[in-house]
């Protein structure tokens, strides 16, 4: 059973305004004595520049190794949608995301890539990881080819 009751699984719920306002929920992991590596592909992600309020789109994927925890998937994907009209650089929504699934769910390593669409000509991709992953994950290759009209 959940730490906390669910308050997005099996319920409609309307979303949220800002990734401060989402709230981000973790259930028991079932596995937690193997170590093995979780990943969530948000291919359509979008924030807002938050200089010219213009829509700026990207790639997201996130491997994690669970330990006691497991993001539940609903309510990251009402996370990542808070960000639609959120003004903030590239670098900072990818980090920022990867920071607050390891407040949440505490896994034992985590790495995200933002793979971010270009505008003005540059596409931005922002990595960030926890540490060194722990020896012995199979890490698959994240299938993103370095920009070339992805």
């Amino acid at each position: 059973m959940p730490d906390v009751p669910l308050t997005q699984l099996g319920q409609s719920v309307a979303g949220f305004a800002s990734p401060e306002d989402a709230v981000l929920e973790r259930v028991p992991n079932p596995q937690s004595d193997t170590a093995y590596v979780a990943r969530f592909t948000a291919p359509e992600f979008t924030s807002l520049c938050p200089v010219t309020g213009q829509p700026d789109f990207a790639r997201l994927i996130i491997d994690y190794a669970p330990d006691k925890w497991l993001i539940e998937s609903k309510s990251l994907k009402l996370y990542l949608a808070s960000f639609r009209n959120h003004g903030a650089f590239h670098e900072d929504c990818t980090v920022s995301i990867g920071r607050r699934i390891v407040e949440v769910a505490a896994p034992t390593w985590l790495r995200i890539a933002g793979f971010w669409y270009p505008r003005g000509g540059i596409p931005i991709d922002v990595f960030w990881q926890t540490g060194p992953a722990p020896e012995g994950l199979w890490l698959p290759d994240m299938g993103v080819e370095t920009y070339r009209g992805r």
